[in-house]
């Protein structure tokens, strides 16, 4: 019944349509004029098809009641319907930032955007860091990594809040039980510029010379860019490609992300005030523990789903956390 539904939900023969459509504007000269926009649709054609092999497959699976591997296939399955929000489909900008507690904090960041990294490794994705600010002594203050792939930002965007560490210093002779936080930002990639217009009177650019760990000049152009908005007074910078142009294109990326974030807590603050329990995610809102001393456990302070398998999480193992968190929204 569950699997009768699910593939209903899917629509096989819609995304065949959508393939067969995108083959055959391929076959159009003017196609690969704009190699980034034609290599998209053929990402996309991959991914269409990868789901009509999964709902195929399921199929086969309840046909010939192989029903434990069908339960596995259908779980999965049924978390890409609940990834229905606007941008939920398209890619991330996944922001990290050390909270109070120096270089203890600035470890823990480091060790998020190392566990981040290796989740969309395994997820298949690709990412690029557009900006990172390096600790004195150790880890980073703050990182920004675009990500691209089908459903980065659905899957992604429950990662927002506070994510809180508890484990015995490395950083201490006496080896004392600390307590360190991070905040992770996540916003959507909003490719298409019509959909949040910005006007270039409310922009004001600055360039300047992207820096290396310890804060050595590594370029002789201004190639680093801070963009401020001025009606909203929000600042993004970006340092991470060679090319100022680059990064002009990725902090207006960001920009744009940032104020349809802003408009849509306006609107779910609105939606709450009358219900109550509204929770900015922003510092006051820890999400998720993770406890390495003086036993092994991480805890999503939302969904109480847990594990003890610490090593295996902080590997980019975080799939059973976002999974709960979907299904709740």
């Amino acid at each position: 019944m569950r699997a009768s539904k699910l593939l209903e939900r899917l629509d096989v023969e819609g995304k065949r349509k959508e393939i067969r459509n995108l083959e055959a504007e391929s076959m159009k000269p003017s196609f690969w004029q704009s190699h980034e926009a034609a290599a998209e649709k053929m990402k996309a054609m991959a991914e269409l098809q990868k789901e009509i092999d999964s709902a195929e497959n399921l199929q086969e699976l309840v046909s010939s009641a192989n029903y434990e591997e069908a339960e596995k296939l259908l779980a999965e399955l049924e978390v890409l319907l609940f990834l229905s929000g606007p941008y939920d489909e398209g890619g991330a900008i996944l922001s990290i930032h050390s909270g109070q507690g120096g270089v203890e904090a600035m470890d823990w960041a480091e060790m998020l955007k190392r566990m981040y990294i290796r989740f969309i490794e395994r997820k298949g994705w690709s990412h690029e860091v557009i900006e990172e600010t390096y600790g004195e002594e150790a880890g980073i203050k703050s990182a920004v990594i675009s990500v691209e792939g089908r459903f980065s930002y659905g899957f992604l965007k429950s990662e927002a809040g506070v994510h809180r560490l508890v484990r015995q210093s490395p950083f201490n002779a006496d080896k004392l039980r600390q307590t360190s936080f991070a905040l992770v930002e996540v916003l959507p990639q909003i490719q298409d510029a019509k959909e949040l217009e910005l006007r270039e009177d409310d922009l004001e650019w600055e360039f300047y010379r992207a820096s290396s760990h310890g804060g050595q000049n590594v370029q002789k152009v201004s190639s680093a860019v801070r963009l401020k908005h001025k009606p909203t007074g929000i600042v993004v910078t970006a340092q991470g490609e060679r090319y100022q142009a680059q990064n002009r294109e990725y902090a207006l990326k960001i920009l744009r992300g940032k104020l349809w974030h802003l408009a849509e807590e306006e609107r779910k603050k609105e939606e709450q005030r009358l219900k109550g329990g509204y929770k900015t995610p922003g510092w006051g809102n820890q999400i998720r523990s993770y406890v390495l001393h003086p036993y092994h456990m991480v805890k999503d302070l939302r969904t109480d789903f847990e594990t003890s398998n610490t090593e295996a999480v902080l590997n980019g193992e975080i799939d059973g956390f976002i999974e709960e968190e979907l299904r709740k929204l």
